[in-house]
Formats: structure tokens, sequence, C-alpha cells
């Protein structure tokens, strides 16, 4: 029996340097409305759209952060999330502990949060950088995704067949469409036109992208991300909701049950989070397929 070969990694797209004069015109004219960092977890997003907001400062045009992670609205998941909101520092931030953790938060709530946050920085003359690795919530307020008809309302944006997953922000078309009914949306942008966006994708390898996450897990168990859950659910935040919450928040509480030990709780969640990254690729190059243009940067 012939063996069997297993697929080659994708290729990594070319990285780019992002010409700032050229963007800072295209924000001034307006042919630019919105920057947004995206890319997959360890991919160091958070510190290049920091550095960004500086840049774009140093040329006359101050910026503010909106996050697009669908778990860093809720207060009390701190290190779970990695919201490592010291590294904001000066640069302001929105749609960051807004609601309670065990409360229902959904991709409509995100888009109406982050039409207001992008109206009031719009308003202050200020730059708006949307920067997250949820690619449901990007595409709903970046491809105006119409809940109603199941088609975005200003450019096709293949979802493609990923792994159906709620929490983690990766959804197929149907189960987006299922997410909709359940939460009763009639349509995101309905009347509103998405902005024009300029996409960057950090950039970084498979094998360094999986140290990091492995090295940042560690750090996450001893900076007490064992304890802040423990915390959750001793605040009575349903354990079956943490669950639900998907990755640190799953595979801790069921440690916290006594259903995983110690070793077992690194492996797999390693395992998962290393596998949420791949989607999470999966997702943005599958936008790129259906005509995002993703400036890829090294990081």
């Amino acid at each position: 029996m012939p063996k069997i070969r297993k697929p080659l990694p994708a290729e990594l797209p070319e990285p780019e340097i992002i010409d700032l004069d050229a963007l800072a015109a295209d924000l001034r004219s307006g042919a630019v409305e919105l920057v947004c960092v995206l890319g997959p977890t360890a991919s160091g997003k958070t510190k290049y759209a920091v550095r960004l907001a500086r840049d774009l400062a140093a040329l006359g045009l101050p910026a503010e952060i909106i996050s697009a992670d669908s778990r860093q609205v809720y207060r009390g998941m701190d290190i779970g999330t990695g919201k490592d909101l010291s590294e904001y520092q000066e640069i302001p931030y929105h749609l960051i502990d807004i609601r309670e953790a065990g409360t229902q938060y959904n991709v409509y709530d995100f888009a109406q949060d982050f039409r207001a946050a992008f109206a009031d920085i719009r308003a202050r003359s200020k730059v708006a950088i949307l920067c997250g690795g949820t690619g449901l919530y990007i595409n709903a307020v970046t491809a105006g995704y119409d809940f109603r008809s199941s088609k975005p309302l200003s450019q096709p944006v293949d979802f493609g067949r990923p792994s159906v997953a709620g929490s983690d922000g990766v959804h197929s078309a149907t189960a987006t469409h299922r997410l909709a009914q359940k939460t009763s949306v009639t349509a995101i942008t309905t009347g509103t036109e998405s902005p024009h966006t300029f996409f960057i994708g950090t950039l970084v390898s498979r094998e360094v992208r999986n140290a990091r996450i492995d090295a940042r897990l560690k750090a996450r168990l001893e900076e007490g991300m064992i304890e802040e859950i423990r915390g959750l659910l001793e605040h009575g935040v349903p354990a079956e909701t943490l669950i639900g919450y998907g990755l640190e928040y799953k595979f801790v509480t069921l440690f916290l049950q006594g259903q995983l030990t110690e070793q077992e709780l690194f492996e797999k969640l390693s395992t998962a989070i290393h596998q949420f990254a791949k989607r999470q690729m999966t997702w943005f190059r599958g936008m790129e397929r259906s005509g995002a243009i993703i400036h890829w940067v090294e990081v």
C-alpha cells in the first residue's frame, strides 16, 4: 500500500513594508477610513497596532484602537484573553472590559458597539485602528455582512469551510446564519456603508507561532490564569458558560472540575490553541481569496 503523504502547509504570503507616508495621505484624503490590524494569535497584533498608532501620531494623525476580540469584551477575563493592557500605555482603546463575564455578547452586539466607537473616534478627528483576531467580527464591520440574506453588502466574502467554532470567531457560513437566527439578528449594517479599510496582517511562521503560544501559555499559567478562572466560578459564572468561551476557559474549567490532570491541561490546551491559530489564518487567507487586500508584515 502506498504511503499517504500529508499535505504540505500552505505557503506564507510575502511580507511587505508599509509606506506610512502613503497610508497617512490616504487617511487624510478619505481614501482610507479605517486601518485593520489582523492576524492569528501570538503574532504580535497589539504591539504592532500600538506602534502604528504612535507612528501615525508622529505624522499628525493621532489614532485610537478598537479591539476585535470576542472575549476581551469581558471584565475579569484578563490573563486568559491576553489583554495586556499595559501595552497600550498612552494609546486610547475601545471595546475592552465592556461586559460582565458570563453575560451574552455576539457579533451583532459587536457591530453596534464598533459603529459607536468608530463614529466617536472619527468625530474627534482621530484615526481608528481595528485590531484583533476574531475574523467574524472583522468581516461584520468591514464587509457589511447582512444576516438576512447571508450575503455581504459591500464585497464578496468567501467564508470557506473552516471548523465551526462559536467562541473562537471562526465560523462557517451556515453557522454564521444559525447564529443570526438564534440571536434574532436582522442585519448588521442595513443602511450603513462599511468603511474603506486598509488591512495589515501580522505574519509569523507556524513554527515560531507555536513556540510563542507554548511559551505564552506557560507564562499565563504562572501568572495566575487558573486562579483567575477559579475566581470567576466562585463569583457565579456558570462552568458551562466558561467552557463555551473556549480555549483557556474551557480547559482550565475542566481541570478545576477534576476532568484533566495538570499535564493534560497544558498538552490539550496547547494543541487547541495551535489549531485555533491555524483556523484563524485559514479565515484570513479566505478573505484574500474573496478580494480583500491584506498587507502582510513581519513583526
